[in-house]
C-alpha cells in the first residue's frame, strides 16, 4: 500500500510542477515564434489553428526526467528505482530528441512552409537505430527476452528473436502515438490511460520502480493536457508524441506483456492501420481513396463529428480497451 502511495504521490508532484511551469513555458516558445505550421491538404477547420506553440513534449518530459534523476541519485542511499528504469528514461530522451529534430525542421528547415519535417526514411532509419540499442539493452542488460501469455503463468523464451521482435514493438509504438496526434488533447488522453494501465501491471508484478515511472509519466501527462486540450494552448509535437509511444513500447516489454499492447492502445493502432490501408488502397486502385483523409480522426472530422467529440469517444474507447488489457494480465 506505501508503495502505491508513493507511487500516485510522485504523479502529483510531476503534475504540480508542469501546471506552475507551463505558462511561462508557453510564451516561451511564443517569443522565439515556435509554432505549428498546417497541412494545407488537412481539414481547414485546423487553419485555426496556425501559429500554435508546438514541441510541448517538453513540457513534460524535462520534468519527468527531473524527477526520476533524483529520485535515482537518493536510491545510493534509500533504493527508490532500479537502474533499469534508467532504460525507458534513456528512450523517452531519445526519440524526444528525434523528435525535436524533426519539429524543429517542420518549423525551420527546407520544408518548413509545408510543415513538414525530417525526410520519412531518415527519420524512420533513426527511430530503428535506438529501438534496436533498447532491444539489445533489454536482452543484455535487463536480462528479458521472454513473452507472457494471459492465463498463462509461464513465459516463452524468444532467445535472439526477441531483439528485432522488441525493436520492432518499440518502433511502431512510437509511429502509432504519433500519428494519434492530430487533435487537441488526443494523444495526451490516450498516453495518459496506457501507462496507467501498464502502471498498474507492474504495481501487480512487483517492479515498484517501473509503476513509479509510469505514474510519473501520467501526472506529468494530466498537467501537460491542462493547456493541450481544445483548444490547445500548446501542441505536444513529434518531441512529445515519439517520445511517448517508444517509452511505452519498452516499458509494454519490461513487463513482459506486449502482446497486450495493440489492445491498451487500440486507438493508435486503429490510426496507424488507416494510413496504412488508405495507401494500399490508392496504390491498388489507382488513385481512389478508402476514407476521406488518414489518419482516422481526419476521416470522422470530414464526415462531420466535431474535434471534442472525437476526442472524447476515442478516449472512452481507449478507456475501456485499458481495462480489457488488466483483465487480461490479471488472469
Amino acid at each position: 500500500m506505501r508503495e502505491a502511495a508513493f507511487d500516485l504521490t510522485l504523479g502529483v508532484t510531476a503534475f504540480l510542477l508542469i501546471v506552475i511551469w507551463g505558462g511561462p513555458f508557453i510564451e516561451l516558445l511564443k517569443r522565439f515564434r515556435i509554432g505549428k505550421q498546417i497541412r494545407v491538404d488537412g481539414p481547414q477547420t485546423h487553419f485555426t489553428k496556425m501559429g500554435t506553440p508546438t514541441m510541448g513534449g517538453l513540457l513534460f518530459i524535462v520534468p519527468v526526467v527531473g524527477i526520476t534523476a533524483v529520485l535515482n541519485i537518493v536510491s545510493l542511499v534509500k533504493p527508490l528505482l532500479g537502474r533499469s528504469i534508467l532504460l525507458p528514461l534513456g528512450i523517452l530522451v531519445a526519440f524526444a530528441a528525434l523528435g525535436a529534430w524533426d519539429d524543429w525542421e517542420g518549423l525551420r528547415g527546407k520544408r518548413a512552409t509545408t510543415g513538414e519535417g525530417m525526410l520519412g526514411r531518415y527519420k524512420f532509419l533513426y527511430q530503428w537505430a535506438l529501438a534496436g540499442i533498447a532491444a539489445f539493452g533489454l536482452y543484455y542488460f535487463l536480462d528479458i527476452h521472454s513473452l507472457a501469455l494471459p492465463g498463462n503463468p509461464f513465459k516463452f523464451d524468444l532467445g535472439w528473436a526477441y531483439i528485432p521482435i522488441a525493436a520492432f514493438i518499440i518502433v511502431s509504438a512510437a509511429n502509432a502515438v504519433n500519428f494519434s496526434d492530430g487533435l487537441d488533447g488526443l494523444a495526451g488522453l490516450i498516453s495518459a490511460t496506457a501507462f496507467a494501465a501498464y502502471g498498474l501491471i507492474a504495481v501487480l508484478q512487483g517492479q515498484f520502480f517501473l509503476a513509479r515511472f509510469c505514474y510519473t509519466l501520467v501526472g506529468a501527462l494530466f498537467a501537460f493536457l491542462w493547456f493541450n486540450v481544445h483548444p490547445a494552448q500548446l501542441f505536444m509535437g513529434d518531441t512529445g508524441s515519439m517520445a511517448l509511444g517508444s517509452t511505452l513500447g519498452v516499458v509494454a516489454l519490461m513487463t513482459g506483456q506486449w502482446l497486450l499492447l495493440p489492445i491498451i492502445i487500440v486507438i493508435p493502432v486503429a490510426e496507424v492501420v488507416s494510413v496504412i490501408l488508405q495507401v494500399g488502397y490508392f496504390k491498388i486502385t489507382g488513385g481512389k481513396r478508402l476514407f476521406k483523409m488518414a489518419p482516422l480522426h481526419h476521416h470522422l472530422e470530414l464526415s462531420g463529428w466535431s474535434e471534442t467529440q472525437i476526442v472524447q469517444r476515442f478516449w472512452l474507447i481507449g478507456l475501456l480497451a485499458a481495462m480489457v488489457g488488466i483483465g487480461l494480465a490479471l488472469l
